[in-house]
């Protein structure tokens, strides 16, 4: 066999078993991949890009070691879901580095961060006084969870005793331009209804290229022309009856 058919036949192989090993892991953003799951992801496209170009490497090495990387973490992965011990060992705590409002020096010390880095990390969360704080926790990923004291954070319904509707996830019942029928029937809705609410906004339905339908029955819409304005929904009838109680 040619070298370079070789090589593209070991390279379509990596990137199949690339693609299969990152199924086995549960999905995650890179702020909750852990350092040595990282690691762990380098190393096994280390193995797999050097096995791919170094022919003179045996294809069943590349596989063992791959196996070995590949198999090893998921089942520490697995044990981490049955044992709190060794999950607190391989994943780590979040530590307490703001306790009551007061700043936990030793905490910051023993995890290696300044308090330049600490007022970084706050003015993140929007919080730009270490005062308004009442909690903070390192957490394993590097980043800090923040709880400002009662006083510093937004008013919610519940604070006002206010009575709020439940809200469902919107239904998308348009998306890259085609209507989808199903979204429609679940909304007890059907096209006749989305051509008068677009009929309304002034929009043809081949210029629409997302539209959802949300919890009050409102219709938004994107469309594929990005200079045409589209009117925004109504007041909600109850959000704004309750506004206007209020300020009476």
């Amino acid at each position: 066999m040619p070298g370079w058919l070789e090589v593209v036949l070991r390279s379509l192989a990596a990137l199949i078993i690339l693609l299969f090993i990152s199924r086995m892991f549960v999905r995650k953003s890179m702020a909750q991949v852990t350092y040595f799951q990282f690691v762990v992801g380098i190393v096994l496209g280390g193995i797999l890009a050097l096995g791919s170009i170094n022919l003179q490497i045996p294809i069943a090495f590349v596989l063992m070691g791959t196996i070995i990387w590949a198999v090893i973490p998921f089942l520490m992965d697995w044990l981490s879901l049955k044992s709190l011990r060794f999950r607190n060992f391989y994943h780590g705590k979040g530590i307490p580095i703001i306790k009551d409002g007061k700043i936990m020096e030793d905490n910051l010390k023993k995890e290696r961060l300044t308090s330049q880095d600490l007022l970084k990390q706050l003015r993140h969360k929007n919080v730009f006084q270490v005062a308004d704080v009442e909690f903070a926790v390192l957490e394993t990923s590097g980043d800090i969870s923040v709880l400002t004291k009662k006083d510093f954070q937004p008013v919610t319904p519940k604070d006002m005793n206010l009575q709020t509707a439940p809200i469902k996830e919107p239904e998308t019942v348009v998306m890259d331009g085609k209507v989808l029928d199903e979204p429609l029937s679940t909304l007890g809705l059907n096209r006749r209804w989305l051509e008068m609410e677009l009929e309304k906004k002034g929009v043809s339905i081949e210029n629409v290229y997302l539209g959802q339908v949300d919890s009050y029955g409102q219709l938004t819409v994107d469309l594929f022309d990005d200079k045409l304005k589209v009117p925004p929904p109504q007041e909600k009838p109850l959000l704004l009856a309750t506004i206007k109680k209020m300020s009476i």
